[in-house]
């Protein structure tokens, strides 16, 4: 209970306690941004039987009726509107409220978080609102401008070129050092700035001279090919040892097309 309330119920998002780096107008902006989701969305659901005037009403979620004396949940900011008590949940995440504590936006309600981000962008380092004109937004996600960093130097990235690790940007050459692949054809690392071809887990740098059939040396990017022993071939000829030059061949063997590394 304690940890889906620290998930549902942010302390970073209503106390300035718990946000020790803001600067002066961003405490005060949270202040306010807090007073006013108080004061205009803030409620606490009531678990109650369903009384006789609301007998066969709908779920406000799920759409099912509800009887006489059936358990429901019932909110005060919303009406005469009742819930069955597992329905009575985030509309974004979907998880049961705790304590049937929710903020109402729009007739729905929401668990603390996402209400607040309705409204606010998270910095995806610190877990706090951002309240700052400026923000860096990459992958989808926000960051306060100075925790953009890599996660393993912490070198700022703001303006940098960066690779995504896990989730979080990584700095080319902590990247390079700590996470590039090897080339299967060459040996050398396939760094951020290089195209990668991968196949059945293994990595090549995907220009030709790396990325090509092990005997006749036809470049593969984009063709058809097939393996034996973790060598690349571009036909079922070729893996058995014999030039493709001489010998017909209709490459019908099934084959997998290269795809860039999702790291790269």
């Amino acid at each position: 209970r304690a940890r889906a309330l620290l998930q549902q119920l942010p302390p970073q998002d209503c106390d300035e306690r718990y946000c020790p780096d803001l600067a002066e107008e961003e405490r005060r902006q949270l202040r306010a941004f807090s007073a006013r989701r108080r004061r205009e969305a803030l409620g606490q659901g009531l678990a109650c039987p369903v009384p006789g005037p609301c007998h066969g009403c709908p779920c406000k979620k799920c759409g099912r009726r509800l009887n006489k004396g059936d358990p429901g949940i019932s909110a005060s900011r919303l009406g005469d509107q009742f819930w069955h008590p597992s329905c009575f949940s985030c509309h974004l995440c979907h998880q049961p409220l705790v304590d049937l504590i929710y903020f109402q936006q729009d007739g729905r309600i929401y668990c603390g978080r996402h209400h607040a981000e309705l409204f606010r962008p998270r910095c995806a380092s610190c877990d706090q609102l951002i309240f700052m004109e400026e923000c860096i937004e990459a992958e989808g996600r926000r960051w306060h401008l100075e925790h953009f960093c890599c996660l393993e130097c912490d070198v700022p990235l703001r303006g940098q070129r960066y690779v995504m690790r896990s989730g979080r940007p990584c700095c080319r050459g902590c990247f390079e050092t700590l996470f590039a692949e090897p080339c299967q054809a060459c040996g050398d690392p396939i760094g951020a700035d290089s195209e990668e071809a991968t196949h059945q887990g293994l990595h090549w740098h995907a220009r030709a001279a790396c990325f090509c059939c092990s005997l006749c040396r036809k470049p593969l990017r984009g063709q058809p090919l097939t393996s034996r022993r973790g060598r690349l071939f571009c036909s079922e000829i070729c893996s058995l040892g014999r030039d493709a030059s001489s010998t017909a061949s209709d490459s019908s063997d099934s084959a997998f097309a290269s795809a860039p590394s999702p790291d790269s």
